[in-house]
């Protein structure tokens, strides 16, 4: 099992699920998909959660999903499975689906190196962690929060304001950002007010910077939020949403910086302290705001 799942790790770490489902079906599917979860997450016996673990991951008879396969993995671990300690290490040395942290990977990959695994012990060798990294390990989760903390409250579009206002939109797509936004714990007004700035809906819209998709997805963003197909609609849009969720919880909930961030990069916003000096960063902000008002 160990080799297997190395070698579907070292092709491509899967992220969300790979097949579009029809907007009817989505609450059917996540209600089967919620139940085998619980179901897989009550079990006690710690192998059998990394085996859980990489059935959500790899989508072999269940939903894949990614933050699910990492919970299952984070139970295992904390109960000392090397395996599931190994595959965390994995997860976040590579990147693919979630932020990639070396320091991180290194904590749970010490961890398994304890237990004498001889994997772990080669990258943390490559890592260039010859000691105990002084980061504890959390299991950090597609939109980086800890899955071992309680979820927060959704974030609508600005702290302590009333109801945003309702996006008209409707039709397939729209139903299935409002079933989605739940899973993300966003504002599902905010997130179609943010796909009608960036594509007006249309899943098959290019920008001339390749900007792709629903959410204009750049292919640096897709990769990281593990997208791989950017013109599905079902994985652009997750893809759009941990990302957005992300730059969220980066920003502490201030919707005008995420919002600053998706446009211009979270790196811009740092730089200059607040929403860049660009002109079409701060007409972008203004748009999705106007929006959302009251």
């Amino acid at each position: 099992m160990r080799l297997r799942t190395h070698r579907y790790l070292t092709a491509r770490i899967l992220s969300g699920c790979a097949l579009s489902l029809a907007a009817l079906a989505l609450v059917s599917v996540e209600a089967v998909a919620d139940a085998a979860f619980t179901k897989a997450y009550a079990t006690a016996d710690k192998r059998q959660l990394t085996e859980w673990g990489r059935r959500f991951q790899h989508g072999e008879g269940v939903t894949a999903s990614l933050d699910n396969a990492i919970r299952l993995y984070c139970k295992a671990a904390k109960q000392g499975d090397l395996n599931a300690q190994y595959y965390l290490g994995y997860l976040y040395a590579n990147g693919t689906g979630v932020q990639r942290d070396e320091e991180l990977a290194a904590a749970w990959l010490h961890l398994a190196a304890a237990q004498n695994d001889p994997q772990s012990k080669r990258i943390l060798s490559m890592l260039g962690y010859a000691k105990r990294p002084k980061r504890q390990p959390i299991c950090a989760l597609t939109d980086g929060r800890d899955a071992l903390r309680p979820p927060p409250p959704p974030l609508g579009p600005r702290p302590g304001m009333g109801p945003t206002r309702t996006q008209p939109a409707a039709g397939p797509i729209a139903d299935l950002v409002r079933g989605l936004a739940r899973e993300y714990q966003l504002d599902p007004n905010l997130v179609l007010a943010v796909i009608e700035t960036e594509s007006n809906f249309n899943p098959r819209a290019q920008s001339p910077k390749n900007a792709q998709g629903l959410m204009q997805l750049i292919p640096a963003t897709a990769q990281r939020f593990g997208v791989r197909d950017v013109w599905d609609p079902e994985q652009n849009l997750r893809g759009g949403m941990a990302y957005l969720r992300w730059l969220l919880a980066h920003f502490n909930g201030d919707v005008r910086l995420a919002l600053a961030g998706y446009n211009a990069g979270e790196g811009a916003v740092a730089q200059h302290g607040g929403v860049p000096p660009f002109t079409e960063t701060r007409d972008y902000v203004a748009r999705i705001m106007r929006k959302l008002g009251p």
